[in-house]
């Protein structure tokens, strides 16, 4: 069967709703009846993607609007709790359905293009050729261009040691981390893009199990952690990475990320993925004086320089270490 053919009948598509009193609703509005219309294109039923509202007040009347116009799918959490528990309860709604063999998970933002979405289902079963189930990243060309230079390059900080949990827990438990279909793009791959895609088995283990919050709080779980929860439970599972390149705007239309406490959530990032892979502090102490001599930002003096070391202060004190500035190295030359 065709890819497109897989995605007309056999992909259902969750979109994570989220706009409070504070956003530009009008806008948000509009870029998410876009992107159902751009869906509808493709799918063949519209009541395979689904809307999942975070939080009564966050855009529920907006989504049933929609629900209404389209025959969309649409469900709502009481209360915000995060994108990761819209994403669970999105996909649990489409999971009664056994003709779906893939879930995509698609941001609402106006930047994840419908149109691209085939591809991650090509690449899909072309990787299910040779492994059972798999994981697909929309990888992004730029995350500068889209998030800023600041996003950018916390977002790649938190891959490199996402990569680095990853091997390590592999070498731990003698289980090696393929990685044959993700790493022809780039040396890392991008962990944190929200294009994400799902085969059945994968779904299951990234959002029907229960959660494992590992001692981080709610909050660094379901909001700030989402794509590293994601990515690791579907991976541990035995699911197969795969990348496929993706486009963005050159400037987000609209962030929620954006609005969040930056260094709090770049710390989550990488907490919760490495004590979810039983990695001691020390390691990842190491890796982050591995990666942050690379990151540009660090040449943003003052403010840059200082983000990163409140990044690193907050997560050695998630395991119980402390760092200072003076304790970084760099290189001389470069």
């Amino acid at each position: 069967m065709k890819a497109v053919e897989q995605v007309r009948r056999h992909t259902g598509v969750v979109l994570p709703v989220y706009l409070p009193a504070t956003a530009d609703i009008p806008l948000g509005a509009a870029l998410l009846a876009d992107t159902v219309q751009a869906l509808l294109l493709l799918v063949e039923r519209p009541a395979a993607i689904c809307l999942s509202v975070d939080g009564e007040a966050n855009g529920q009347e907006v989504a049933a609007r929609l629900a209404g116009q389209y025959g969309v799918r649409t469900c709502c959490i009481p209360h915000n709790r995060g994108k990761l528990q819209a994403l669970r309860q999105g996909v649990a709604l489409l999971w009664e359905e056994p003709e779906l063999q893939y879930f995509a998970t698609v941001d609402a933002d106006g930047d994840h293009f419908a149109n691209e979405l085939p591809n991650l289902v090509r690449a899909a079963r072309h990787a299910q050729t040779r492994a059972g189930e798999v994981l697909v990243l929309g990888r992004r060309l730029s995350r500068h261009r889209p998030m800023g230079l600041a996003r950018g390059e916390f977002e790649e900080l938190a891959d490199r040691v996402l990569l680095d949990a990853l091997a390590f827990h592999a070498a731990r438990t003698g289980k090696p981390l393929p990685l044959e279909y993700a790493t022809a793009l780039e040396e890392f791959p991008d962990f944190h893009s929200g294009y994400k895609l799902f085969s059945r088995g994968a779904a299951r283990a990234a959002f029907l199990q229960e959660p494992q919050l590992c001692g981080v709080s709610e909050s660094a779980y379901f909001r700030h952690g989402v794509e590293a929860v994601l990515t690791v439970e579907a991976l541990l599972s035995g699911a197969c990475l795969v990348s496929v390149n993706r486009s963005t705007f050159d400037e987000q239309p609209l962030s929620t990320f954006g609005k969040l406490e930056r260094c709090q959530l770049v710390a989550d990032k990488m907490v919760w993925p490495c004590k979810r892979l039983g990695v001691p502090g020390e390691f990842v102490d190491q890796w982050l004086r591995n990666h942050i001599p690379r990151l540009l930002l660090g040449t943003l003096i003052p403010q840059g320089a200082e983000e990163i070391r409140q990044v690193r202060r907050l997560v050695l004190q998630e395991f119980g270490l402390e760092g200072s500035a003076e304790d970084l190295a760099r290189p001389l030359f470069v």
